[in-house]
């Protein structure tokens, strides 16, 4: 549900361009947005900085969309939130004592620190290669299929990369037992 609820803005401007035109589908991405982050806020008092970082974006770069009437600029948006996460999670390999990853995952995984750092750095990789892809699909390929590729091509290789990750996890993981889980939960 949670996975549905993070990719409501995407598939609502799936859906508006699919039925009107970019404008009024960047315009829908900007309300869904705001309205997640505002309903996230509302409920939990929290917001996650991915949904955050979008929400920046998607207004800053969807608004020069509507102002300017030009749809370069909400095609840029994927490849800076995933340039952003690529430097976060590159940045994470040299500064503080965890990786973003670990800091995430440690609580329920335990590896030893050059996975943490080789997960680390596949992630930073693949979010700097999808940003590029999406660039090339935005500037080589029309509307119609930046759209269909933001949506489907770009979830698509997220899964896969998802699936390897844990393929390559199962082969390096050590579960923490229960009680030592459970007891790092009540610290938090």
């Amino acid at each position: 549900m949670k996975l549905l609820f993070d990719f409501l803005p995407i598939l609502l401007f799936f859906a508006a361009y699919k039925f009107y035109d970019i404008y009024v589908a960047t315009t829908v991405a900007i309300v869904a947005s705001l309205l997640q982050v505002g309903y996230l806020w509302i409920k939990h008092r929290k917001v996650e900085s991915m949904h955050i970082i979008t929400l920046v974006l998607v207004v800053v770069l969807g608004g020069a969309t509507l102002l300017l009437h030009d749809e370069t600029f909400i095609k840029w948006k994927p490849t800076g939130v995933n340039w952003l996460f690529a430097a976060v999670f590159f940045g994470s390999l040299f500064i503080g004592e965890k990786t973003v990853l670990e800091r995430l995952m440690g609580a329920n995984v335990e590896l030893p620190k050059q996975i943490w750092s080789r997960l680390t750095a596949a992630w930073a990789s693949f979010f700097f290669a999808l940003g590029a892809l999406n660039i090339y699909v935005a500037f080589n390929f029309d509307t119609d299929t930046w759209v269909n590729f933001k949506l489907f091509g770009m979830m698509g290789l997220t899964i896969a990369f998802v699936i390897g990750q844990a393929i390559y996890l199962s082969r390096h993981v050590q579960q923490i037992p229960e009680a030592v889980r459970q007891e790092s939960n009540e610290e938090r």
